[in-house]
């Protein structure tokens, strides 16, 4: 960059004009129609890798989970550094309501429960004063032997677990981990909490009818408190009567009222 003048540099094989106009441009409504997705097919396209950002293939699967409802799996892989993800979608929107999972983990029949965990729901083993954030596991759909094991391999092999805080060092933190895997090996009976106040997440029940709860497992379903309904986006969401009220003038402030008065 010379004089002030900029230098467009080209990524993916196009330059940033052309990025750009392709991103302004209209999305052709016959690329991914819902009726083919919604006919348990799977739908590929071309992605960027979130790690090195070099092309790759997303894949796209609509399926039914048995008394829940729709969601959209996806899946992308990069034969470039080798980065993975899988990621669970709703297939609809928010609940009225949010969910909390209850699920005791003792043996062998409750690790293979199925579970969907959505991004929005967050995770607690109280026996191990353990509590994973909804984002930090991301959505997916797995057992409950899976979650547990995706949180203690994300313990164990994440280099910036420790922090800076000053009384957390590494022997601490195996410690922990080997608690965690304890449970793993059937040795530590837990309670595994799941809480989702958007209500989009699930756990197979184990009883002799799937749509009511098991002995090993209490559902609770909750109204959001304004701060679950402020992190989600509702607060500020209208859907009705976007008019301004008749009551009060938009132009108007109170100032101006009482100024007025």
């Amino acid at each position: 960059m010379e004089n002030g003048s900029s230098e467009e540099l080209p990524m993916n094989g196009l330059s940033l004009s052309e990025q750009q106009e392709h991103l302004l441009s209209e999305a052709d409504p016959g690329a991914m129609p819902y009726e083919q997705l919604a006919r348990d097919e799977v739908l590929s396209f071309r992605t960027n890798c979130p790690d090195c950002g070099a092309p790759c293939d997303t894949n796209m699967k609509m399926t039914n989970i048995p008394h829940f409802k729709e969601v959209v799996i996806m899946s992308t892989s990069c034969d470039f550094c080798g980065h993975r993800t899988n990621e669970v979608k709703s297939g609809g929107g928010i609940e009225e309501q949010g969910v909390r999972f209850e699920l005791r983990v003792a043996g062998k029949e409750d690790f293979s429960r199925d579970v969907l965990k959505s991004e929005t729901c967050s995770m607690e083993i109280p026996e191990l004063e353990l509590e994973v954030g909804g984002r930090a596991l991301g959505g997916r759909f797995t057992t409950a032997e899976g979650l547990i094991s995706a949180t203690a391999a994300q313990l164990r092999d994440c280099p910036g677990a420790l922090g800076d805080a000053p009384g957390l060092h590494r022997a601490r933190l195996d410690r922990f981990v080997e608690r965690v895997e304890e449970v793993l090996r059937g040795e530590r009976a837990v309670t595994l909490v799941l809480d989702d106040p958007a209500g989009n997440s699930y756990v197979q029940s184990l009883a002799r009818d799937p749509a009511a709860p098991d002995a090993g497992l209490k559902i609770t379903r909750y109204t959001r408190s304004y701060e679950q309904n402020e992190e989600l986006g509702l607060n500020d969401m209208r859907t009705e009567d976007y008019r301004p009220s008749p009551s009060r003038s938009p132009s108007r402030s109170p100032a101006s009222e009482c100024a007025a008065s």
